[in-house]
């Protein structure tokens, strides 16, 4: 299987439910892994398809932009097909790769010297309701200014976290290693950012007495 036509090169498109990694057996991830590292090349394609959100997510929660965020993406693939046949897990490819995506985000934040990004709230990519309102379109907008500003507020660790287990929701085990951090804190901590998180639009809900 040649490296530069199975690594993908575009940014998969942002859906509302788990991708097929955040519900389908194990077992199921550990046989493709074994058939792509034979060299069939619809096993991989079933890879990419799988847990390409989720690299993106990671890559983006480290606010790098699109063009090095890409760069993770590709570097994480490169290093997943250069270690198919090496993987010893295979049932837990999609931990195996968070672990990766994180490791080449930190080491292209290192290359480049800089501080984080702030600001990029693309990244999410809501998909496009079918046929909305002008209304809707207004009643969204005023939904989502509130919304992400109250997500700025957030510390960057409940920003990561709640990136990845609500917009993308993969299995808990791919959170704790893109994350470092243990599986049974995940819980309890997306719980404490979502309170932090109501918290913070409730009292953006608040009439300002300034405006009246």
């Amino acid at each position: 299987m040649s490296v530069t036509s199975c690594v993908p090169l575009s940014r998969p498109k942002i859906w509302s439910g788990r991708t097929w990694a955040g519900w389908v057996e194990q077992s199921e991830v550990a046989d493709a892994v074994r058939r792509a590292a034979r060299g069939e090349r619809p096993a991989w394609d079933t890879l990419v398809t799988a847990f390409s959100q989720l690299i993106w997510a990671i890559a983006t929660s480290y606010r790098l932009g699109p063009a090095d965020a890409g760069e993770v993406v590709q570097g994480t693939w490169l290093r997943a097909v250069e270690n198919l046949d090496r993987i010893r897990e295979p049932e837990r490819f999609g931990g195996w790769l968070a672990t990766t995506a994180r490791h080449e985000a930190l080491r292209l934040l290192r290359l480049r010297g800089r501080e984080l990004v702030t600001g990029d709230d693309g990244r999410f990519e809501r998909p496009e309701p079918d046929s909305p309102t002008p209304e809707d379109v207004l009643l969204d907008r005023d939904r989502d200014r509130r919304l992400w500003a109250a997500f700025a507020q957030l510390d960057e660790r409940c920003r990561r976290l709640l990136q990845l287990v609500v917009v993308v929701r993969p299995p808990y085990a791919e959170v704790a290693a893109a994350l470092d951090m243990p599986i049974g804190s995940i819980g309890p901590t997306r719980a404490r950012c979502l309170d932090k998180l109501r918290r913070l639009l409730v009292a953006d809900e608040v009439p300002d007495p300034a405006r009246g």
